[in-house]
């Protein structure tokens, strides 16, 4: 995991253009490397532009052969101890177990390291993997939202996962 810079949008641009990672998701593939840049460079502040929110994104690239394979980010809010994850893995590495990898790498730094008390994610109750990453990492469903979104030509239903420090060190140790 290495922090995004705009630098990062050359080695994520191509594999960003699948059209399978935004099927539960409102984004649309970058439409030019340069907006893609603009983006990444808007994050390199790590930070809201209030300063409220950290905004943690990182580049995922395989240790072995240096393959760009995705992104992962937090949403942190310290003033209540509380964050928000996603991710994004290429689809030709798909149920390869790097998404849970990078996930349980973010999770125990964003408890140990920030002392962030619970993290949540969010998403379509369609994406079947999705749920299924964050339920192998301990997160509990706590919510449904029917209609939450509409996009695509769809109304999107969403689960509300959460994970708080406690069951995740529980967790760990079993």
């Amino acid at each position: 995991m290495t922090p995004i810079t705009s630098d990062h949008a050359f080695a994520l641009f191509a594999g960003l253009q699948s059209t399978a990672l935004y099927a539960f998701i409102p984004d649309e593939p970058p439409t030019s490397l340069g907006t893609l840049a603009e983006r990444f460079r808007r994050l390199e502040s790590r930070q809201s532009p209030d300063g409220q929110e950290w905004w943690l994104n990182w580049a995922l690239r395989l240790k072995d052969s240096g393959t760009w394979i995705g992104h992962i980010e937090a949403n942190v809010i310290p003033a209540n101890g509380e964050a928000s994850i996603a991710y994004i893995v290429f689809a030709d590495h798909w149920r390869q177990g790097y998404a849970k990898e990078a996930c349980q790498r973010l999770l125990g730094w964003l408890f140990d390291a920030l002392g962030v008390l619970r993290v949540t994610a969010e998403m379509d109750t369609a994406n079947v993997a999705s749920y299924q990453l964050v339920e192998s990492l301990g997160f509990a469903r706590v919510a449904t939202t029917l209609a939450a979104d509409t996009f695509k030509g769809r109304v999107s239903d969403e689960y509300r996962y959460e994970l708080t420090r406690e069951r995740w060190s529980l967790e760990r140790h079993k």
